[in-house]
């Protein structure tokens, strides 16, 4: 059998109950199938980039399957046709992550490095010392172009 991981967006306005609903009823297609679901993360209630099917947020689950081709079909084709479902990502993986995936794991503002990708009030952009301009008095000025 295959290993995947699963990634399906919800509709925002059911229920967190109905979320764990749709992932047991998933989940029942896929033993049914002669699968197994591993871990199953929910990502929770979170805003998309763009707006699909005039929602702006939708609940976010990620299912690790191990089970053969046409058990995920099955759930592929459920999903298209369930209204409550927005989107859905099937992806084959070698082998599954151990503990939390990245969306899960919590990081801090200290994490990151210092200076990179930060504005000049958190301490980035340090360029050193402004070199001397000289007298500026002295020279004379252009004209612009778009006055002339």
């Amino acid at each position: 059998m295959a290993l995947y991981e699963h990634v399906f967006l919800a509709r925002q306005d059911i229920t967190p109950q109905q979320v764990d609903a749709l992932v047991e009823q998933y989940k029942g297609v896929i033993e049914a199938n002669g699968g197994k679901v591993g871990r199953v993360e929910n990502w929770g209630l979170k805003s998309l980039t763009y707006r699909i099917k005039k929602n702006r947020k939708a609940h976010y689950v990620l299912m690790d399957i191990d089970a053969p081709a046409p058990a995920v079909h099955e759930v592929e084709r459920q999903m298209r046709i369930n209204e409550d479902i927005l989107r859905y990502m099937t992806i084959a993986v070698e082998k599954h992550e151990e503990g939390p995936s990245a969306m899960m794991q919590k990081r801090d503002r200290d994490d990151r490095p210092r200076g990179e990708g930060r504005g000049p009030r958190e301490g980035g952009f340090d360029r050193g010392p402004r070199p001397d301009r000289g007298d500026r008095e002295d020279r004379p000025r252009r004209p612009r172009e778009d006055r002339a």
